[in-house]
């Protein structure tokens, strides 16, 4: 009875990889696209040149832009790019640093797994060395005020500070503090008191980035005010500039109304025709004048607006503009003050925009575009991005979300930390000396843990072409004895430097998502120890013929290739 016929459980077109080969496989995956980005970090860091499906480029050095370009075959690479974008959605920098860092956390892991260290273990000593780096951040954050940021005559030097470190790993770092001064000036505009100083900015809402092709870099500006693709409705009659205008928004069409559905009027004689056309002239008169009753300049609507809606207007020396975006309109409202109005009929002086300076009409490049500027006290502006060509712009405008989403991050969670590898360096050191206070086995993989946060610092020295070696004992020398927890690498020269002299600042949140991020990322996936393909395909019964070569839907299109042979 010994030798029993094999017991088949699985089918044969199933694929399963199970103990610590898949944990093998997993971790290579995770190098691997850890490595495709590790020369992206840092002041010095290298451009991706991305060719998409249509034949699109895309150059990019923000980590989430590169990782989102590429098509994964491996079910683990595909969970390390999520990580950039939920780091890129959650405060909007720091997205290579993140993949880097779990890379790093699943290469220290290998050496364990290969002596058979079971991986709940390995993930206890790593969530013990993230509370531990976290308490660490805690420790040499340095708080800010945020009220000392003053509005746009002193912006303060540790905002720019932080928001140029940011910037200083992208394409536009050699344009140096022109993208850090549009982005500072940007949320300082449309931020939102919440009250106890915290501040609530809405980038996306708010802050408008309109790209033009044409110009120069430095042509770009923040405009104290909205700008919109489009011009007066009859360019001829009615004014393309107006001084400190009165806006009236609305968001219902100024034409005659159609019935709801279809009706037929039987017309018995010609003069009822003439009745008709009659109503509909006093029906837009009345919307007219409804309208006029406030003497405004400027009559913004999100829908139609009729010829003879645009005659009333225009003869009243009336400025309109027509379907215009929803959004727009929003932006608007914020920056000139006024309300949005559904109903004509229910205009009140309160709804009209009296804050802007001045409307005008201006031709960038060949198109048309109205400009709102000059707005006291705006809450919602416009970036306006000038640039050579396409891909410069597009490059520009991430790295302006970046930097748009650190300044937020400070004005929302106002504290400092040190950029250049030395906060990563500080949580090190202090966790080696902890370390040695760990009980069990766990000792090791905490150990581990702390030489992993390493990478960030030697990343930069990599990228910076120089002795790494020499440099980082350097580095862990300063840090060992835990005198200056600010001592760092200058990306730029690799020079060894106290990174309050720089001014090189990392904001607390970023800092913090990011290790979070990485670590509980590197705990997951040294879970899995088991991978089975080839999930069964929904058949229909009696399909038993051959059946023609099927295009695959979305759905199960991946099923197949997850597993490179």
């Amino acid at each position: 009875m010994a030798l029993h016929a094999p017991v088949l459980v699985l089918k044969d077109s199933l694929k399963r990889e199970s103990g610590a080969k898949v944990q093998h496989g997993n971790i290579q995956a995770a190098k691997a696209v850890s490595d495709i980005i590790r020369t992206t970090l840092g002041p010095r860091s290298m451009l991706k040149m991305l060719l998409d499906a249509s034949g699109g480029i895309v150059v990019t050095n923000d980590g989430n832009a590169i990782l989102r370009e590429l098509d994964i075959a491996h079910p683990a690479a595909k969970s390390m790019i999520e990580l950039s974008r939920t780091q890129d959605e959650e405060v909007g920098d720091g997205t290579t640093s993140v993949i880097v860092l779990a890379g790093e956390m699943l290469h220290v892991a290998e050496t364990f797994i290969e002596k058979n260290y079971h991986p709940t273990v390995i993930c206890r000593a790593y969530s013990r060395a993230l509370e531990d780096a976290i308490a660490v951040l805690d420790k040499i954050a340095m708080p800010v005020d945020v009220n000392d940021l003053g509005m746009y005559h002193d912006v303060g030097e540790a905002m720019l500070g932080l928001v140029k470190s940011s910037i200083g790993t992208k394409f536009t770092g050699q344009f140096g503090d022109l993208i850090a001064d549009l982005a500072i000036d940007a949320t300082t505009t449309a931020g939102v008191d919440l009250g106890q100083g915290m501040r609530e900015v809405d980038i996306k809402k708010y802050i408008k980035v309109e790209k033009i092709p044409g110009g120069q870099l430095e042509d770009s500006m923040v405009l104290k005010g909205v700008m919109f693709n489009k011009d007066v409705v009859a360019p001829g009659k009615m004014r393309r500039k107006i001084v400190n205008p009165r806006i009236i928004l609305l968001d219902c069409p100024v034409e005659y109304k159609k019935g709801e559905n279809q009706t037929n009027a039987e017309l018995m004689s010609e003069e009822d025709w003439k009745v008709l056309l009659d109503m509909e002239e006093e029906y837009i008169k009345n919307l007219c004048v409804q309208i006029l009753k406030f003497k405004p300049d400027l009559v913004i609507t999100e829908k139609g607006l009729s010829d003879m809606a645009m005659h009333y207007l225009s003869k009243a020396g009336v400025s309109a503009i027509r379907r215009l975006r929803k959004t727009d309109n929003n932006r608007i409202a914020k920056a000139c003050g006024a309300v949005i109005v559904n109903r004509p009929e229910e205009l009140q002086e309160s709804d009209v925009g009296t804050r802007a300076g001045l409307f005008e009409v201006k031709k960038i490049g060949d198109e048309f575009f109205s400009f709102i500027i000059e707005c006291k006290d705006p809450k919602a502006c416009t970036v306006l991005l000038r640039g050579a060509s396409k891909d410069i712009l597009n490059e520009v405008e991430r790295n302006l979300q970046d930097a748009m989403s650190v300044a937020r991050n400070i004005l929302k969670n106002p504290k400092l930390l040190p950029g250049g590898g030395a906060s990563e360096l500080t949580v090190s050191a202090t966790l080696k000396q902890k370390s040695s206070s760990v009980e069990g086995v766990e000792k090791w993989p905490y150990e581990a843990a702390a030489l992993a946060f390493e990478a960030i610092p030697r990343t930069l020295l990599q990228n910076c072409g120089l002795n790494v070696i020499r440099t980082m004992t350097q580095l862990q020398g300063k840090h060992a004895n835990g005198e200056n927890p600010w001592v760092g690498v200058d990306g730029r020269t690799g020079d060894i430097v106290d990174m309050k002299e720089r001014k090189i600042w990392d904001s607390y949140s970023v800092k913090a998502q990011t290790f979070k991020t990485a670590i509980e990322s590197a705990c997951m996936l040294l879970r899995i120890d088991d991978i089975v393909s080839g999930i069964k395909k929904k058949q229909a019964p009696g399909s038993g013929a051959p059946k023609q070569p099927q295009i695959e839907t979305g759905e199960d299109a991946d099923t197949e290739q997850m597993i490179p042979e």
